[in-house]
């Protein structure tokens, strides 16, 4: 089973190395990491979602909290949270297929985002399952390349979801507001 983990860390460099070797140290797989600033700037905010069981996955979470720069780490699987996933998806498209492709775009919401003379490409975003149901409807033209971003997750509701105690896991509260 998928579990979608939320941290907070320290923007500093050498934490995304920091956590990527402890799962490699457990042997566990990322099915995706995404990792960006969040409204204060010496704060980054991971989104991992990993294939364990919820014994592994609490197992995990515990270990992250032992990494110096990680402030808070929380498990979302089965909470009231906003999933999405962004794909940018390049598609073989002659002039006539575009009309096609910008229907199909269309019906889960996508754009085209550019044109170029034998292709166009696809901006989606939405659950892993929408931005799937697109790509295998989009693959009979033909996929030339695509990237996507991974699941990032927020919690539902007024409150942010994730903790931050100053003092808590050696961080002294330089400038970070709860």
């Amino acid at each position: 089973m998928s579990h979608t983990l939320i941290a907070l860390v320290e923007n500093k460099p050498g934490v995304l190395n920091r956590v990527a070797s402890l799962f490699r140290r457990r042997n566990f797989n990322i099915e995706s990491l995404n990792v960006g600033r969040t409204e204060r700037p010496e704060v980054s905010r991971m989104t991992i979602v990993m294939d364990a069981a919820a014994v592994e996955a609490r197992a995990v979470e515990a270990n992250l909290y032992k990494l110096v720069n990680v402030i808070d780490v929380q498990d979302v699987t089965g909470q009231a949270a906003v999933l999405r996933d962004l794909a940018l998806i390049k598609v073989r498209a002659r002039p006539e297929q575009r009309a096609e492709v910008a229907s199909l775009a269309g019906i889960f919401r996508g754009h085209i985002v550019d044109v170029a003379a034998d292709s166009v490409i696809v901006e989606i975003t939405g659950t892993e399952d929408k931005v799937e149901s697109l790509i295998e409807l989009l693959r009979p033209l033909g996929i030339l390349e695509m990237v996507r971003t991974g699941q990032v997750a927020m919690m539902r509701g007024s409150g942010s979801g994730v903790r931050y105690t100053p003092g808590a896991n050696g961080h002294n509260g330089n400038g970070v507001n709860p």
